[in-house]
């Protein structure tokens, strides 16, 4: 988290922070012995949260377990790599990267196997449905018919290092059950939300795909220049990665 947030600081989606960062995680992956490669995708211009931000590229980074097929059933992990323009993002989100990178070096001991994906442009680039999440739906639309099936789960990490209880989300009205009964299964404390649209996840529900998200508590760096190390409590990254190791084990 600390080199993401305090060597390279702000990641804009198309700036060299963020590939930097991508660079670096990409690295941090094949080193936990995962096969990695790259998805490269156009980012428009827009408004970075009050700040006028140029069209560009950006990458997700995807990492499979050697011998993957993803036309076999299998979960994805997922949290976004970049940042708005003017934060150095610890909590938003060097914290759901940080936890991610975390479980890579883990022996997962998963039902299924697992890709783990560092989405680029999750922030917002303008005010609609349309002007975020990039990476992601970058991600969803290349997923063949075949592909598409085989998943069988997908989870968000996204602001997960404030706060003593761990928000679990749904995109959906309906309370996100599974990461519930994770949550006490691992002794971890949850806050059940639902409607929760505001990350990565949402691009898989959108296509009709499970998706599901950890993270959200309210903290005062949120978008700004103050989201800082000092904001993120490693005990509740602890409490996430037990919550998502229950929950990739089922």
């Amino acid at each position: 988290m600390r080199h993401l947030a305090v060597r390279i600081g702000p990641r804009l989606a198309t700036g060299p922070g963020f590939r930097r960062a991508a660079d670096w995680a990409a690295g941090e992956l094949e080193d936990a012995g995962y096969e990695v490669r790259r998805q490269r995708f156009a980012v428009p211009a827009g408004d970075s949260w009050g700040v006028p931000v140029p069209a560009g590229h950006s990458q997700n980074v995807v990492a499979v377990p050697p011998g993957f097929d993803s036309t076999r059933p299998h979960l994805v992990l997922g949290a976004h790599l970049d940042t708005v323009a003017v934060s150095p993002g610890a909590e938003d989100n060097a914290s759901g990267v940080g936890v991610l990178l975390a479980l890579a070096r883990t022996d997962l001991r998963a039902r299924l196997p697992v890709v783990l994906v560092l989405f680029g442009a999750e922030e917002p680039r303008g005010p609609g449905d349309d002007d975020h999440h990039y990476g992601s739906r970058h991600y969803v639309a290349g997923l063949s018919a075949p592909e598409r099936r085989a998943v069988r789960g997908m989870l968000a990490l996204d602001r997960v290092g404030t706060g003593a209880v761990v928000p679990v989300g749904s995109a959906t009205e309906d309370p996100p059950r599974a990461l519930v009964r994770a949550g006490r299964r691992a002794g971890v404390p949850t806050a059940a939300e639902t409607g929760q649209r505001s990350s990565d996840h949402w691009s898989f529900v959108r296509a009709g795909l499970p998706g599901l998200r950890v993270g959200s508590t309210p903290y005062a760096g949120y978008h700004n220049a103050r989201d800082l190390p000092r904001l993120v409590d490693a005990r509740q990254l602890d409490r996430v990665g037990r919550l998502v190791l229950a929950w990739l084990r089922g």
